[in-house]
């Protein structure tokens, strides 16, 4: 089973979980704790993490993460609500901050 290692709010979690799995049905489930998210649909940007280790064994981001990231994808930026967990991987959601651009035009982090 695949590991997942979270860094969020000064803390960090580590969890195996089942192959395939999506850590914002986990979360939204109660069994992946201290996600931070939203919608789950890709539409609000509240699940967004910087992959610290393990993104070359991920999927290319899809036209959702595309149009809600733009250039913060090649600094390794994803939306969790889109990825599918196949092999270890940390990801990040400390001091990130990214707005929709429903919302504001250009995409800002800290």
């Amino acid at each position: 089973m695949p590991k997942v290692i979270l860094h969020v709010d000064g803390i960090t979690i580590e969890q195996e979980v089942k192959e395939n799995a999506n850590l914002v049905v986990l979360a939204g489930i109660r069994q992946f704790p201290k996600l931070k998210y939203g919608c789950g649909m890709g539409r609000c940007t509240k699940c967004v993490c910087q992959v610290v280790n393990g993104a070359d064994t991920l999927s290319a981001p899809n036209w959702k993460e595309e149009k809600m990231l733009g250039d913060k994808i090649s600094e390794g930026y994803r939306l969790t609500c889109q990825l599918n967990i196949q092999n270890d991987i940390e990801i990040s959601q400390e001091n990130i901050t990214v707005t929709s651009p429903k919302k504001q035009s250009s995409l800002l982090s800290k």
